[in-house]
C-alpha cells in the first residue's frame, strides 16, 4: 500500500543519518563486520546445560543439535540461534511488544507502529497465553530463553550484530534485555497478523464503495470462486449457492463512515511486514501417495511465499535427541523461526508436514457509535462503558509518548491510532443523541490461546490423529495443513479457531464478514468458534493426492463456514494437472520432479487474454513488433523470456486503463488472481462501464481499445527499460528478487552499507499467480519480486536422506558470515540440496562440530 512505503521511507530516512559516521568505518574496517561472527567449531562452556550437546553444521551452516534431554536440545537451540541470528529476533521483539522506537529512536514510522501494536495488545495477549500452555511447552520455552540468555551473558552489544553498532553511531543503546519466553509467544502474534485473511478485502470493498458507489459493480471486483474449475482442496461431492454477499441498506453511504476507515487503513499500515502481506502471501503443498511415487511411499512438497527479506524468515535446524523416549521425544529437522523453538515446517522420523495459508475469515471490522466524552459505546440502544487503558511509548533520545486505547466488546478501537484526536465526524442515531462513528477490530488471535503448544505437537505426531490433536491447538493463524506418514498414509487437516457467525437476512449488509458490520447491533457479534472436530479433513484420498494452495477447502455450502474470498486456485489446479499427467502418463514423481513442478512458470493470465490480445487492433509496425512476441509465445513466464516481459508490461497497463480512474489508489489493482478473474469476466463485455478511461475526456473507451492502447503504451515501456529491439528483452532483467535488510537494506542508506547489507540481487522466472509464485505488484510502477518462495522442501517418506530443502538467503543473519547469502543463487535458479537426517548422513554432511558443555 502507498502509505506502508511511506511509513517504511520515513524509517529507511531515519538510518540514513545513522550511519552517514560509520561508512568509512565499514569500508576500511572488516573487523566490525566480522566481529559479531560466532563460533561453529570448538568447545564452549554454557550456563544451564544439564550435559554436553553437539552441534554438527554442513557446508552451508545448518545446525544439526544433538542433546540426550529435551531441556538442553531448546537451549542449545535458543544459543545457536543467538548466535546466528540476534539481532534479528531483538528487532522482532521490539516491534511485537510495540517498542520499536526504543531500538531506532525518534522516528515517525517507528511511532505509528507502535502505537498499532499497542493498541491491539500483542504482547498482553502473548502473556495471557503463557499460563494456558502445557508445562512441558513453558518448560520449552524457558530453555530457549535460557540458551538465548547464555549467548548474551558478558558479550559485548557490538559482538552480536554490526547492526547495533551502525544504531550506535547516533543512539544510545542499552545493554540487549535478557530473552523472556513471552518474546517467543509474541512472535506469534506477528505470525497470525501478517497471515490473517479478509482483513484487506472486507476493508477493500468498503472503500471501493467509496468512491463507485454502486454494490453491484463493487461485486464485479471480488468475482465468486470458480468452483467449477479450479477444484477445492477437500474433494466434495454437493455443493450449495455461497451466502449472499450483497449489502442490503445505506450503512456504507455516508462520508463520515468513509473518513473512518480511510484512517483504519493508514493506522494499520503502520504495523512492519515481517513475514509479509498482500496478494503474493500463500503457499503451495502437495501430498503423493506412495502408488504414484518412485520410492513406493509418500511425497510431500511445500513452499512458503512470504516477504523477501535478508536474511529471509526462515532458518533450517536439526533437532535431534540422542536417544528418543518419553523424557526427550524430539528426532525432527526442518524450518524455524528465530525466536522461537522447535521446528515449524518439517518432518520427524515417521510424519511429515508442510503448511500453507487456508485464507479463513478470522477478521471483522466493527462499526461502532461511541461517546468519547461518557466513555461509552452504543449496543442495542444501550451505552455500554468502554474499556480504557493508557500506554506509554518509550523513545530512545526523545520523550515519551502516552496514547489512551479504548476497547468494545468486539475489540480495540483502530480508526483513530494515529491521530491526536480520535473522533470522526458525529451524527445523529436512533436515540436522537450525536454519536461518533469509530471503527475496532476483532481478530481470533487477541484471543489467549495455545498455539505454542501446536508447534511442540506437531514435532512429535506420527500418524492423522496426531495431527488432529495438533490442529485443534493450532489456533492463530488459521492454516492449510498437508501431510504425509513414512507407513503410507496421506492426509489434510483444517486447524485454526474461525468464528461463527450469526446469519442476520434483514441487516443493512451481509453478516458472513464479506463487509465492516455494525457494532450497535448484537446480532453481529460472534457467536463462539468452529468446533475443532468439525473443521474440513481428509486422509487418503481415492484418487491418491492432495493439493493445497490457498485455494477453496470445500466447495460452497459444504461444511463450516470459513470464506468466500479464496485464492483463485489457478496454482492449485496447475499442480493437479500437473500430478495428473504425470500418473496418467506412468511416470513415478520423485523429489526431482516434484522439484521441477515447484518451478512450474506456467501463466495463467496469458491463457485468458493473449487471445484478446492478438485479436486487438495494432496502432503502427512500432507496436506490431512487441505483439508479435506474443504470438509463439509459450506462454511461461521463463527468466530469459522477451514475450513474458511484455506482456507483463500490458497486464499492468491494462489494469491502469481500466481502474485508475474509479478506484482509491489503495485499491489500485495490484495484478494478483483475483484480477486475473475480474478481468476474464469483463473481457465478455466489451462496452461494461469500467473499460472507460474517465480520464479522457468527452471519449468513451471500450474493451478493445484499452486492449490497443495497454499494447501500445506496453511497448514504449520496455523500449524506455530494455532497449528498442523486441528480441533482447528479458523477463528477468526486470523482475528482481532483492531481499534487503529490515533497517539497513533501504534506498536511504549510503550504498557502502546497503552493498553490505543486501544480496545481490537475483533475476528470476515466475510470477504472481503462477505455481513459481515469484509475485509482483502491478500498481508499484515496478516489476520487482514483493513476495516469493522463501523456502522450498520435498519429503521423501521412503527415503528420509533423499529429502531436499533451500532456503532463499541462508542460515546466517550476520551480514559478513559466508552463511548469509550461500543459498541465494542455487534458489533463483531452482537447485535445491540435500537434506540430511540419520546420524549418519549428517556426519557425512558435516564439516564443523561445536561442543556446548555444561559451564561450573
Amino acid at each position: 500500500m502507498p502509505r506502508r512505503r511511506a511509513l517504511r521511507t520515513a524509517l529507511i530516512a531515519l538510518v540514513a543519518t545513522l550511519v552517514v559516521s560509520l561508512v568509512a568505518v565499514v569500508a576500511v574496517a572488516g573487523t566490525v563486520v566480522r566481529r559479531p561472527l560466532p563460533e561453529h567449531a570448538g568447545t564452549l562452556d554454557v550456563a544451564g546445560l544439564e550435559g554436553e550437546v553437539s552441534v554438527l553444521r554442513d557446508a552451508r551452516g545448518v545446525p544439526q543439535i544433538y542433546a540426550d534431554s529435551a531441556h538442553d536440545l531448546f537451549l542449545a537451540q535458543g544459543f545457536v540461534h543467538a548466535q546466528d541470528r540476534f539481532f534479528e529476533m531483538d528487532y522482532r521483539r521490539h516491534v511485537t511488544a510495540g517498542r520499536l522506537s526504543e531500538l531506532v529512536g525518534s522516528d515517525p514510522a517507528a511511532l505509528a507502529a507502535d502505537k498499532v501494536i499497542r493498541t491491539l495488545g500483542w504482547r498482553d495477549v502473548a502473556e495471557q497465553e503463557w499460563e494456558l500452555l502445557a508445562p512441558e511447552t513453558r518448560a520449552h520455552l524457558e530453555a530457549y530463553a535460557a540458551g538465548v540468555n547464555a549467548y548474551l551473558s558478558g558479550r559485548p552489544v557490538d559482538a552480536l550484530g554490526v547492526e547495533y553498532t551502525v544504531l550506535g553511531t547516533q543512539l544510545d543503546l542499552a545493554e540487549p534485555e535478557p530473552w523472556d519466553p513471552v518474546d517467543s509467544l509474541a512472535w506469534l502474534k506477528a505470525m497470525a497478523w501478517d497471515l490473517r485473511s479478509n482483513y484487506d478485502r472486507e476493508l477493500a470493498r468498503a472503500l471501493t464503495f467509496s468512491t463507485v458507489r454502486d454494490v453491484e459493480r463493487v461485486d464485479e471486483l471480488f468475482p465468486e470462486y470458480p468452483y467449477d474449475t479450479n477444484l477445492p482442496i477437500v474433494p466434495t461431492a454437493e455443493t450449495a449457492e455461497p451466502a449472499d454477499a450483497r449489502v442490503t441498506g445505506g450503512l456504507l453511504l455516508s462520508t463520515e463512515l468513509q473518513a473512518a476507515l480511510e484512517r483504519v487503513e493508514g493506522a494499520l499500515a503502520a504495523v512492519p511486514d515481517l513475514l509479509g502481506e498482500g496478494e503474493g502471501i500463500g503457499s503451495n503443498s502437495w501430498v503423493v501417495s506412495g502408488r504414484h511415487t518412485a520410492s513406493g511411499a509418500p511425497l510431500l512438497a511445500n513452499d512458503p511465499h512470504l516477504s523477501i527479506s535478508a536474511p529471509s524468515v526462515f532458518t533450517q535446524v536439526g533437532l535431534h535427541c540422542r536417544e528418543v523416549g518419553d523424557d526427550c521425544p524430539f528426532q525432527v529437522a526442518g524450518f524455524s523461526f528465530a525466536g522461537f523453538p522447535g521446528v515449524i515446517i518439517g518432518h520427524n522420523a515417521q510424519l511429515a508436514w508442510g503448511i500453507t495459508n487456508m485464507g479463513a475469515d478470522v477478521t471483522d471490522f466493527f462499526l461502532e457509535r461511541t461517546d468519547r466524552d461518557a466513555g461509552t459505546w452504543l449496543r442495542d440502544g444501550t451505552p455500554v462503558p468502554l474499556d480504557v487503558r493508557t500506554e506509554v511509548i518509550e523513545v530512545n533520545g526523545g520523550e515519551p509518548v502516552e496514547i489512551e486505547v479504548r476497547s468494545t466488546a468486539h475489540g480495540p478501537i483502530v480508526s483513530d491510532v494515529l491521530t491526536d484526536v480520535g473522533r470522526a465526524s458525529s451524527s445523529p442515531t436512533p436515540d436522537g443523541l450525536r454519536r461518533s462513528t469509530e471503527v475496532s477490530l476483532a481478530w481470533t488471535a487477541l484471543q489467549p490461546g495455545r498455539t505454542a503448544d501446536a508447534v511442540f505437537a506437531f514435532a512429535t505426531a506420527r500418524d492423522a490423529a496426531d495431527v488432529a490433536a495438533a490442529a485443534a491447538l493450532f489456533e492463530v493463524p488459521a492454516q492449510n495443513i498437508v501431510f504425509a506418514t513414512t507407513d503410507g498414509q496421506i492426509g489434510y487437516q483444517a486447524p485454526g479457531r474461525i468464528p461463527l457467525r450469526a446469519r442476520v437476512s434483514d441487516g443493512p449488509v451481509p453478516s458472513d464478514g464479506s463487509w465492516p458490520r455494525p457494532g450497535w447491533d448484537s446480532r453481529y457479534d460472534w457467536q463462539g468458534w468452529v468446533p475443532a472436530e468439525e473443521m474440513p479433513a481428509v486422509v487418503d484420498p481415492a484418487e491418491g493426492f492432495l493439493v493445497a494452495a490457498n485455494q477453496a477447502v470445500t466447495g460452497a455450502g459444504v461444511g463450516p463456514f470459513l470464506t468466500n474470498d479464496w485464492d483463485r486456485g489457478y496454482r492449485s489446479q496447475r499442480i493437479r494437472e500437473l500430478l495428473e499427467q504425470a500418473i496418467a502418463d506412468g511416470t513415478p514423481v520423485d523429489a526431482a520432479l516434484a522439484t521441477s513442478m515447484q518451478l512450474d512458470d506456467a501463466n495463467p493470465f496469458a491463457e485468458v487474454l493473449v487471445p484478446q490480445l492478438l485479436g486487438a487492433p495494432v496502432a503502427d509496425d512500432f507496436t506490431r513488433q512487441g505483439v508479435d512476441l506474443l504470438r509463439g509465445w509459450d506462454r511461461t513466464n521463463a527468466a530469459d523470456s522477451a514475450a513474458a516481459a511484455y506482456f507483463a508490461a500490458v497486464w499492468a497497463t491494462l489494469l491502469e486503463l481500466t481502474f485508475w480512474d474509479d478506484l482509491p489508489e489503495s485499491q489500485w489493482p495490484d495484478g494478483g488472481s483475483r484480477w486475473l478473474g475480474v478481468v476474464e469476466d469483463l473481457l465478455g463485455d466489451p462496452d461494461n462501464p469500467w473499460w472507460d478511461d474517465r480520464r479522457t475526456v468527452n471519449v468513451v473507451e471500450s474493451r478493445d481499445e484499452i486492449l490497443s492502447r495497454a499494447l501500445e503504451s506496453a511497448r514504449l515501456r520496455l523500449t524506455v527499460d530494455l532497449g528498442k529491439n523486441p528480441e533482447e528483452w528479458r523477463w528477468g532483467a526486470v523482475h528482481v528478487a532483492a531481499p534487503q535488510h529490515p533497517v539497513l537494506g533501504g534506498a536511504g542508506v549510503p550504498q557502502p552499507v546497503r552493498r553490505l547489507v543486501n544480496p545481490t540481487p537475483q533475476a528470476v522466472s515466475g510470477g504472481s499467480a503462477i505455481v513459481d509464485a515469484t509475485s509482483w505488484d502491478a500498481a508499484s510502477g515496478s516489476f520487482a519480486v514483493t513476495a516469493a518462495p522463501v523456502i522450498r522442501m520435498v519429503v521423501d517418506l521412503g527415503d528420509l536422506d533423499a529429502s531436499t530443502w533451500v532456503t532463499m538467503t541462508g542460515t546466517s543473519g550476520h551480514p559478513g558470515s559466508v552463511h548469509y547469502t550461500n543459498q541465494l543463487d542455487a534458489w533463483a535458479s531452482g537447485e535445491t540440496f540435500p537434506w540430511p537426517f540419520s546420524r549418519s548422513a549428517v556426519e557425512e554432511a558435516s564439516g564443523h562440530e561445536l561442543t556446548l558443555r555444561p559451564a561450573d
